[in-house]
């Protein structure tokens, strides 16, 4: 079953930026509701455009059953589980959302994110906590959604969320000011509200609406009796996290043990505002005539640091609101009182040379900060 180009554009001016992102790489549909497959996804985190035009290919029950049948169980994973599943699995749009989070986030809030999900503190999380993520993130997208024509709304919900018109959430949140501003801070404020509502009686109506899922049957089973504990929880998200930079460096390394330093800079420079970016390679290529390299263990760790640049930019302040700009010497030590990461001394050499714009070899809260927040939410902040 594919769609009329006509329909896809009509109903994409309804959409937000990430609902239409989802859309054009999105590749399955079960029952009006769309599904991205794990190749879909890692396309989705790691280009700009589908590699090919998007036909939605519609699943029976019979197809669904057999790509969850071949599921693995959690304490299978590994690094390469999205790759070794390719298009052997089903991605829903609030698992896209949360999977989004996971690769933007320190390993020290893995343990927030799964006591988020632990509602009654036994340190596991069953599948019917998980699914309160549904909830909440449906939540989230009512107060966003853009007026219009309600049906064309409606068909919008159901190939997202699965549901015709807008639900009671579990969420009692009133006001438009109490709704955050990213999808992990909904996640983070909202599911303490969820403890004091209906979450129960509403989590069951949710699990019998829905189909189950890829990561519902990796995470509890294909009964879905299974519980997550917090180590195969944690493990999940490292691989997912290192799973995307592998396919990064990989694509640029060409079999090789490192990327040269303007690969690390196009990498960097993608998904920010920067305009001209031809100005900092060149830059840089002017400032280290002779290539080095960056390892697999230093591109790695230099994201590791970004998922922790909130805290970074608390020391970064420090330095400007002291009229201050920041040497290699301060910027290593910064960051590792403030991440526990070590970077290499030729890693922070390279950032310095692509981000020192005016060459005076230190490195400014606006020369770095503003542009790094742009590429550590992949373009969606």
């Amino acid at each position: 079953v594919t769609e009329n180009r006509s329909d896809l554009e009509d109903l994409h001016l309804y959409a937000t930026p990430r609902e239409q992102r989802f859309r054009r790489f999105a590749s399955l549909e079960f029952e009006g509701q769309l599904y991205m497959t794990p190749y879909d996804f890692i396309q989705a985190v790691t280009n700009d455009e589908p590699k090919r035009a998007k036909k939605w290919r519609s699943l029976s029950k019979q197809e669904l059953n057999q790509i969850l049948m071949e599921t693995p169980p959690v304490w299978k994973g590994s690094s390469k589980l999205f790759r070794n599943l390719n298009e052997k699995g089903v991605i829903s749009y609030t698992e896209y959302l949360f999977l989004l989070c996971i690769l933007t986030k320190p390993h020290a809030g893995f343990r927030i994110a799964f006591n988020m999900f632990d509602t009654d503190g036994n340190e596991m999380v069953d599948k019917k906590e998980f699914l309160v993520l549904q909830e909440i993130f449906r939540k989230k997208n009512e107060k966003r959604e853009r007026k219009g024509d309600e049906e064309k709304r409606a068909m919008l919900r159901l190939q997202l969320y699965g549901y015709h018109t807008s639900t009671n959430s579990v969420l009692k949140t009133e006001g438009e000011d109490l709704v955050p501003r990213s999808y992990w801070d909904t996640l983070r404020r909202s599911t303490s509200q969820a403890l004091f509502s209906d979450l129960a009686e509403r989590t069951d109506d949710i699990s019998s609406s829905l189909s189950d899922t890829t990561l519902l049957v990796h995470f509890f089973g294909k009964k879905g009796k299974a519980e997550l504990n917090f180590e195969d929880f944690y493990r999940f998200m490292d691989n997912l996290q290192t799973e995307v930079l592998e396919i990064e460096f990989l694509s640029y390394s060409n079999g090789m043990n490192t990327i040269s330093e303007e690969d690390f800079a196009h990498i960097l420079l993608r998904y920010t505002n920067v305009e001209n970016t031809s100005s900092y390679l060149e830059n840089m290529r002017c400032r280290i005539p002779e290539e080095k390299g960056i390892t697999f263990d230093e591109f790695r760790s230099f994201f590791q640091f970004l998922n922790n640049l909130e805290d970074f930019t608390i020391a970064m302040q420090m330095y400007n609101f002291a009229s201050r700009s920041i040497g290699q010497d301060e910027f290593k030590r910064a960051v590792y009182v403030a991440t526990g990461v070590k970077l290499s001394p030729h890693l922070v050499n390279t950032v310095f040379k692509i981000f020192d714009v005016d060459r005076d070899d230190q490195l400014s809260y606006k020369e770095f900060i503003g542009i790094m927040k742009d590429r550590l939410n992949r373009g969606f902040r």
